[in-house]
This record gives structure tokens, C-alpha cells and sequence, in this order.
């Protein structure tokens, strides 16, 4: 018996990083690092200034990538491919993940501001691949990055979800905003809960989460 609150739910978004992974496994120190290492070649600057501008795009444009493509015209793939060229040796299969994903009636996608061939890797890691009917990366949004409406209206359309049967899991409050507005249930994955309208559910443990909507 599903809890009441998402009985109806038919479609589960879930977002990747730090959400179907926990932060511990600090992945993004590694794309980060490799991000400023990208920024100082391409726009020949130090790696102080490359650090700040990774920093300042990721706030204004919601991704680096977004403000290297408008501030500068970058080609988003060789970007993908570079930053995402990361260690996974220490992620671990999640088994109660697994169970709890699996469990979930309807549809499961991934949909992630990285890129789709990065994000099947980590779910391999994780022991979490063939649970998700499909894999949606930033490339699917034509490079428009969560939190942008954009974003989500260009991967929900192919995706074909019905907001108002769909439920969004993030560890990013800033990518719950729109989900609410088209009336998706809205869960933020984090170890502090944030104080939002747009926010109806926190938790910092996904899996035990999951495993209490299957029990009603």
C-alpha cells in the first residue's frame, strides 16, 4: 500500500548526483577539480579566477557549463566529457536503494544536469542500473540546465510525465521550484532540510524513505 500522499504518483524523477548517491562519496570534489582545470585552458586564465568563474556560472546559470556557454560559447560535449571523466572505484552497491527504487509502482527516470553516459556509470556503480525506463542528461535539454523551466519542460515532454501524477526527488532545493509549480510532489535528498513552499517532503536517508511509501 503506497502512502496516501503519493498514491496517484505513475512517474518518479529522481536526480543523480548526491541524491542517488550520498554526499560522503564527494564526487563533485573530482568534477570540480577538473572543471577549474578545463576553465584555466580554454579561457586562459589562473586557477583562482578559474575557481571563481566555476563558482559564479553555477549560481547565475544554475551549471558552469550554462555560463561557459553564454559567457563564452564553449562546446558543451568536449565540457561533458572532460568533467566527468571521474573515479567511481569507491561508490558502493546500495541494496535497500535498490529494493526501495524497484519497489516504486509506474515509471522511474534519471533526470540529471551531468550527462546520460556519465550517469549510467554511476547507477552501474550504485547496483542500480535496468530499475529506470530512461536516462535523461543535460544534453536531452538542449543544454538547458535544472533550474531552468526550460529544462524541465523540454525533458518532461519527451519524457512524456504528467506532472500531476509525478514525483521529484533532488538534493538541490533551487530544482524543486518548478516541479511544484506544474504540481509534481516534491522531495529534497539532503543531510539538512531546507525551508521552501515549493518543498513538501525532506529526507536524508532516500532509501529508508522509500522503503516507508511502500508500507502506506
Amino acid at each position: 500500500m503506497m502512502h496516501s500522499d503519493f498514491s496517484d504518483v505513475t512517474d518518479w524523477v529522481f536526480d543523480l548526483d548526491n541524491t542517488l548517491y550520498p554526499p560522503s562519496a564527494r564526487l563533485f570534489d573530482q568534477i570540480e577539480l577538473r572543471m577549474v582545470d578545463f576553465v584555466m585552458r580554454t579561457l586562459s586564465v589562473d586557477r583562482a579566477q578559474a575557481n571563481y568563474l566555476r563558482g559564479h556560472y553555477w549560481q547565475l546559470y544554475g551549471t558552469t557549463l550554462a555560463g561557459l556557454m553564454h559567457e563564452h560559447g564553449v562546446d558543451p560535449v568536449p565540457f561533458l566529457d572532460e568533467v566527468h571523466e571521474i573515479s567511481l572505484d569507491h561508490l558502493e552497491h546500495d541494496v535497500a536503494l535498490r529494493a526501495g527504487i524497484s519497489a516504486l509502482p509506474g515509471r522511474k527516470i534519471v533526470y540529471t544536469n551531468g550527462s546520460a553516459p556519465y550517469a549510467k556509470r554511476v547507477l552501474e556503480a550504485r547496483g542500480l542500473s535496468g530499475l529506470f525506463e530512461d536516462i535523461y542528461g543535460v544534453e536531452h535539454a538542449d543544454f538547458h540546465p535544472k533550474p531552468r523551466a526550460q529544462a524541465f519542460d523540454t525533458v518532461f515532454a519527451k519524457a512524456g510525465i504528467t506532472p500531476a501524477r509525478g514525483a521529484m526527488f533532488e538534493d538541490d532545493p533551487r530544482n524543486l521550484s518548478h516541479p511544484h509549480a506544474l504540481g509534481m510532489r516534491t522531495i529534497h535528498v539532503a543531510p539538512e532540510p531546507v525551508s521552501e513552499p515549493f518543498i513538501q517532503h525532506h529526507t536524508d536517508d532516500l532509501a529508508g524513505f522509500l522503503a516507508r511509501l511502500a508500507q502506506g
